[in-house]
């Protein structure tokens, strides 16, 4: 992965003669490399522009004005999605979520990201482009908050923190919980971890405990620790947060970690939107390596040995499932593996390997500092501790906000200036949630009731829910599979053109039932992608029938969706005749 990168990178492109190159260096098959190229987005083949600029499609960039950002960017460049000017100098692609779902409209170009944009500003991009300037010289707004004003990032992101709890408060003293755990044995660590009852962040909510006393137990020569930073998810950009304002609360989660489970090898597995980040977290990485928070012998504990690295992905939303992320990191396609064996017993190069959520590794080195009761103080019982949630949509204060878990959705909408009578819908965990409506409002967030992996997107009663979310978010299922399962790689598309179809005024009922019907063969599927891809369909069918049964013709049970006078018109054009049928 790193030497595809960095050629994409030095390039701009993957050449054929890159491709036999590499394959010869690493004794591989040119289709080995080659599957592992054409698997991600931001791989390319084809020379890309010198400037390349990725544009989202996520349902918050189109809210909030994507579609007049991309027809000025076409308009001013004379290309469009997926082609690069006659003279080489921009190229112009569309992408997934980036993690901006707080500052959109938002691109990334070489790297660089670019948010809040107007239709004005394009032109004034396009125009600085054409003059061949610096990326660094197109910025016109100042550098955004905190760590992204350093001359490490450089960046005008915002990190738009609303509210801070124990996780995200500013007093944490780097390398105490280190010098904390070291006059402990392992095993203390992983009780007290236990004790905590703290669940995994990402979504699944398995228990932290349970997951590093199986590595420990483990066999295996070598461990690993993993921290899956790849939050992919439309709508989620709290980890970009911690990435960039408590990367070393992070790293010392994952010395815990290492320490509690025996692993000398940590790795920070990051979303390639994020790598206008990687200057600055490879420095606090040299940091903790020259005062020996890192290495050899950590703080003189004799045998406890771990160091840490930054992998970077290129582009896939599949790779935030834990064994997906780790066949990437290997350097291969992103494709779930069977389970079991699990990662805590086969997992990176077929060793023991604990995979956490960045915020999990956060808010273990709180346990650890603070004690498992502590932690059992915030929350409910069946969720203890606190959950950062990335806020978007129709509210006014987008953001981060750190609260305990057990809070509702109505509280939600009050903290963030949202209208609650103009809420039509939320949105809770990304596309593979719920999509609730009001009347579920005072439902609490929690494993006990609506469990979330951080995203929450409010939408307005002027929002078309099916056609600006369910479609959405569908088709970007359809787009993010990774292919591997008939179910994943058929069913989710059969949906979306039954939804087209009813969108397109020729539904019937028997569309809707078989919406329905058709979702739950996604069960099947062996990866949480696959088996919550229907979700978007099922969900709005659950809470927001109405708005189909609205849409379909009514008395009548067969519409085949075929407009023969339509498929008949660009011929008819073509010979001069008109059509009788």
């Amino acid at each position: 992965m790193d030497i595809l990168i960095d050629t994409q990178t030095e390039l701009g492109y993957i050449a054929r003669e890159a491709t036999l190159q590499i394959a010869e260096d690493l004794g591989m098959s040119e289709v080995d490399v080659d599957q592992t190229i054409s698997f991600y987005h931001f791989f390319s083949q084809k020379p890309t522009g010198r400037y390349k600029i990725y544009l989202n499609n996520s349902v918050v960039a189109n809210m909030m004005g994507m579609k007049e950002v991309i027809q000025t960017f076409q308009k001013e460049l004379g290309i469009r999605f997926n082609e690069v000017t006659s003279d080489g100098l921009a190229g112009l692609y569309e992408t997934s979520c980036i993690g901006m779902n707080d500052q959109e409209p938002a691109a990334i170009i070489n790297n660089r990201i670019f948010t809040r944009l107007t239709p004005f500003r394009v032109k004034e991009m396009v125009r600085d482009m054409k003059e061949g300037k610096d990326i660094d010289d197109m910025f016109v707004a100042d550098y955004g908050d905190g760590q992204n004003r350093t001359d490490l990032i450089k960046s005008v992101v915002s990190n738009n923190i609303r509210k801070i709890g124990p996780i995200l408060e500013r007093n944490f003293k780097p390398g105490q919980a280190i010098e904390k755990i070291i006059k402990m044995d392992p095993e203390e660590i992983i009780e007290e971890i236990k004790k905590s009852n703290i669940r995994g962040r990402g979504g699944a909510g398995f228990p932290t405990g349970l997951k590093w006393e199986f590595c420990r137990n483990a066999p295996g020569e070598k461990k690993y620790i993993f921290c899956n930073a790849d939050e992919g998810e439309p709508g989620t950009f709290k980890d970009r947060v911690i990435l960039t304002e408590r990367a070393r609360l992070l790293f010392e989660g994952m010395v815990i970690a290492g320490y509690a489970v025996g692993a000398t090898e940590g790795i920070l597995y990051i979303r390639y939107e994020y790598k206008y980040l990687q200057q600055y977290l490879e420095s606090i990485l040299q940091t903790a390596r020259e005062t020996n928070y890192l290495g050899k012998n950590i703080q003189g504990r004799k045998g406890f040995d771990f160091d840490i690295r930054i992998q970077f992905g290129a582009g896939a939303y599949v790779c935030g499932e834990e064994s997906a992320l780790i066949e990437s990191a290997e350097g291969k396609r992103g494709e779930p593996r069977d389970r079991p064996p699990f990662p805590v017993e086969k997992g990176y190069l077929d060793m023991p390997t604990v995979v956490n959520n960045v915020e999990t590794l956060c808010a273990a080195v709180k346990v650890v500092l603070n004690g498992g009761e502590w932690y059992k103080s915030f929350g409910t019982i069946e969720s203890t501790g606190t959950k950062l949630l990335s806020i978007s949509g129709d509210c006014k204060f987008p953001g981060v906000y750190e609260v305990e878990w057990g809070f509702s959705v109505n509280d939600m909408l009050d903290m963030v200036g949202a209208v609650k009578e103009d809420v039509q819908a939320v949105q809770v965990g990304g596309p593979s949630g719920a999509l609730i409506s009001p009347d579920e409002f005072n439902r609490i967030l929690g494993y006990e009731d609506l469990a979330t992996g951080g995203s929450l997107i409010i939408f307005s009663n002027k929002r078309d829910i099916l056609a600006d979310v369910v479609l959405n978010f569908t088709e970007f299922f359809i787009e993010e599979s990774c292919g591997s399962c008939s179910t994943c790689r058929i069913v989710p598309t059969l949906l979306r053109n039954k939804l087209t179809k009813i969108l397109n005024a020729r539904g019937v009922k028997q569309d809707i039932d078989d919406m329905h019907e058709w979702g739950k063969i996604l069960r099947a599927s062996r990866c949480g992608l696959g088996q919550t891809a229907a979700n978007p369909i099922l969900s709005s069918l659950k809470n927001f029938r109405h708005l189909y049964e609205e849409k379909i013709q009514k008395n009548k049970e067969f519409d085949s969706g075929f407009d023969l006078n339509a498929a008949l018109k660009e011929a008819s054009k073509a010979t001069g005749r008109v059509s009788i049928i």
